[in-house]
């Protein structure tokens, strides 16, 4: 059987004493980054509000980086905790604030988020769906670094398969870690690299389009709607390769929790673009 080894790269990437950076908080880190800068050209560009300056301002996304933070991490811990380990959570509800331990949900950073920037655009007085939109084209980079952060950590790693590409999850670096291979000898799909692909890639050429050629903040909604329906069908098809986590299985027959998290966000994304497509350009 045709197989690859997953690199052997120390999911510690600068350690000076008892001061250790991981590649997933850089992974965060240049993701926010990249994502605030793009944000930033996308609300100065006036082209693509049609000609007139958005009633966002770049100042306004300066301020809004510390809320989307505190979104992304109190969202995304408290959904891993909700979603995927409540039996952990609620034996040691402390363990939440141990982020260094891992564990993040995007389904809950994404309803963090979201709470966040209706929070912020209430309180600034700034049109909430052209928030929406912005931040929705600008996520995909830190998707992609994201991703990119699991297939080094060894994480979240795909099924069984006998494909040429099939990727073995055990190296020295992952025994360093663990002590073991968790994800066992056999080759497996690197579903991190397909998330990686269709989540930060595909996704961002398709908001690219709709942003620079059609238009779509012109009208609110129509990027955020593309950005939510997007994913949830690349996540979707993913969940069929990818491994689903040990302590929930399958939920309904082949059906998993990213699944059932997922199939929602198909729908309300295609809803929020047939709303948006009803309403006259702004």
């Amino acid at each position: 059987m045709l197989s690859l080894v997953a690199p052997a790269i120390d999911p510690v990437a600068i350690s000076i004493g008892p001061l250790a950076v991981r590649w997933y908080g850089l992974a965060y880190f240049a993701g926010i980054l990249i994502g605030w800068w793009y944000a930033r050209r996308l609300v100065a560009n006036e082209r693509l509000w049609g000609g007139r300056p958005p009633l966002l301002t770049p100042a306004d996304i300066d301020d809004f980086l510390v809320w989307l933070v505190i979104g992304i991490v109190v969202g995304g811990r408290i959904g891993y905790a909700v979603f995927y380990q409540p039996g952990h959570f609620l034996d040691d509800p402390l363990a939440v604030l141990k982020l260094w331990e891992g564990g993040m949900a995007f389904h809950g950073g994404l309803a963090g988020v979201i709470m966040a920037m209706i929070a912020f655009a209430l309180i600034k007085k700034i049109p909430m769906l052209s928030l929406f939109d912005v931040s929705a084209a600008s996520v995909t980079f830190g998707l992609f670094f994201g991703r990119l952060a699991n297939f080094i950590n060894g994480e979240l790693w795909g099924r069984i398969t006998d494909v040429p590409w099939g990727v073995v999850f055990c190296n020295d670096a992952i025994l360093a870690t663990h002590g073991e291979c968790p994800a066992g000898s056999l080759p497996r799909h690197p579903s991190q690299l397909y998330e990686a692909a269709l989540e930060g890639v595909a996704l961002f050429i398709l908001l690219r389009i709709l942003t620079h050629a059609f238009g779509s903040l012109r009208y609110p909604g129509l990027t955020g709607g593309a950005f939510i329906a997007g994913y949830g069908l690349a996540r979707i098809l993913v969940e069929f390769v990818r491994e689903p986590d040990a302590q929930l299985g399958y939920l309904a027959g082949p059906l998993t929790m990213g699944m059932l998290l997922s199939l929602p966000m198909v729908v309300i994304g295609l809803a929020a673009i047939a709303v948006a497509l009803r309403r006259a350009p702004a």
